[in-house]
C-alpha cells in the first residue's frame, strides 16, 4: 500500500483541506476534534462525512465557515476555497463569505431560527446583508425561495413566525435561508435529524435539487450512510477526528476497505427478507482526550492484531480515489 500525500488532487477543486487540525484546550486536556483531515471538493460535487457523534464531523462544518470559538482553535492546516485559504482572512472578511459564498444548515431549526422574527424578516436579511437586490424585489425573491422549499401558501408564510410552522417546515425554512443568496458551497450538518423518515426523504431530495439547479457543492454531514449512498458523489469516514476511509460513493459502499466502514454499513436495514440480525459495532467511541495507541478502532475491531494497538495506519490508496487507513484491509491494493 503507498502512503498518500496530504490531500486527494482533483483538477479544479472548489473546496480544498489540507492537514486540518481543530483542537479545543480544556483544563481535563487537549481534545483533538479534528486531526490532521484533508479532502477536496470540486464544483458541483456532493460530499457525504459519515461517522458516528463524536467523529469530528460538524467541527469540520464549524471550522470551514469560522465559527470554532475558544477554548476551541485550528492548530494547523489549510482551508482553501475557490483558491484562497479561509484561516488567512480576518472575521470582518470572514463575514463576506459567510452565508453569501459558503452556507451552513444546523441540525436544530429552532434554535437556527430568531423566534422573535417572521419568517420573511430573516429570509429578508439574507438578501439585504449579501445582495443588491433592491427593497421592492426581495420579498418576491423570499416568496420564490419557500415556493422552492415545498412551504404551501408563501406569500401568507412569511409573515409567520417560527413555531407556527412543523418541524419538517422549519427545516425547509432554514434551507431556504441558507440557499438564498446564491453560495457556491452549502454545508448541511444533520440536517434531518429527529425528523420522520417521509420528511427525511423529502429534504435530501429538495438539497439534492437545488444543489443541481444551482451548480452549487454540498457538503452532507451524518451518521446515516444509507442517505450518503442515495445523495453523495464520494464520502469520507471519520473516527475519533481522522480519517478512516474515503472514497467515491458507489465503490466505498460496495466494497469497504475499512472494518468500521463495514460495520457502519452492517447495521443498516436491507429489504432482503432474510429478517437478519442487524450487526452491532461493539464497545463505544474511546474518549477522545485519551486515545489508544495505534489505531484508535483496534480496540473494537474484532479483525484487530498486536501492531494495530502499536502503530497507528497511514491513509493508503486502493484503487483510484479509494483509500483506508488499516494495516488489515477487507480487500487487497487493486
Amino acid at each position: 500500500m503507498t502512503p498518500l500525500p496530504s490531500a486527494e488532487p482533483t483538477a479544479t477543486p472548489l473546496l480544498s483541506v489540507t492537514g486540518l487540525k481543530t483542537y479545543f484546550h480544556t483544563f481535563a486536556g487537549v481534545v483533538k476534534a479534528v486531526d490532521g483531515v484533508s479532502f477536496d471538493l470540486a464544483l458541483g460535487e456532493i460530499l457525504g462525512l459519515v461517522g458516528e457523534s463524536g467523529g469530528g464531523k460538524s467541527m469540520i462544518g464549524f471550522s470551514i465557515m469560522g465559527l470554532i470559538d475558544p477554548p476551541g482553535r485550528i492548530e494547523a492546516g489549510e482551508i482553501r476555497f475557490e483558491g484562497q485559504d479561509l484561516l488567512r482572512l480576518d472575521e470582518a472578511r470572514m463575514r463576506g463569505v459567510r452565508g453569501k459564498r459558503i452556507a451552513m444548515i444546523f441540525q436544530d431549526p429552532m434554535t437556527a431560527l430568531n423566534p422573535l422574527y417572521t419568517v420573511g424578516n430573516q429570509l429578508e436579511e439574507m438578501l439585504r446583508l449579501h445582495t443588491d437586490m433592491p427593497a421592492g424585489q426581495r420579498r418576491a425573491r423570499c416568496v420564490e425561495m419557500l415556493r422552492d422549499v415545498g412551504i404551501p401558501q408563501p406569500e401568507e408564510r412569511l409573515d409567520s413566525y417560527p413555531h407556527q410552522f412543523s418541524g419538517g417546515m422549519r427545516q425547509r425554512v432554514v434551507i431556504a435561508i441558507a440557499m438564498i443568496a446564491g453560495p457556491r458551497l452549502l454545508i448541511a450538518d444533520e440536517p434531518t435529524t429527529a425528523l420522520d423518515v417521509t420528511i427525511q426523504a423529502q429534504l435530501l431530495r429538495l438539497m439534492k435539487r437545488q444543489v443541481e439547479q444551482t451548480r452549487a457543492s454540498l457538503i452532507l454531514i451524518t451518521h446515516d450512510l444509507a442517505a450518503v449512498s442515495q445523495m453523495a458523489d464520494k464520502v469520507v469516514v471519520l473516527y475519533c477526528g481522522r480519517i478512516v476511509e474515503r472514497g467515491p460513493t458507489a465503490r466505498l459502499i460496495r466494497r469497504p476497505a475499512h472494518h468500521y466502514t463495514r460495520g457502519l454499513l452492517d447495521s443498516i436495514p436491507h429489504d432482503d427478507r432474510s429478517r437478519r440480525r442487524l450487526h452491532q459495532i461493539p464497545g463505544s467511541v474511546p474518549n477522545i482526550r485519551a486515545l489508544p495507541p495505534g489505531c484508535a478502532f483496534a480496540p473494537r475491531c474484532s479483525a484487530a492484531q498486536p501492531l494495530c494497538r502499536e502503530v497507528e495506519p497511514v491513509l493508503a490508496e486502493f484503487a483510484p480515489g479509494h483509500a483506508a487507513a488499516c494495516h488489515f484491509p477487507l480487500e487487497a491494493k487493486l
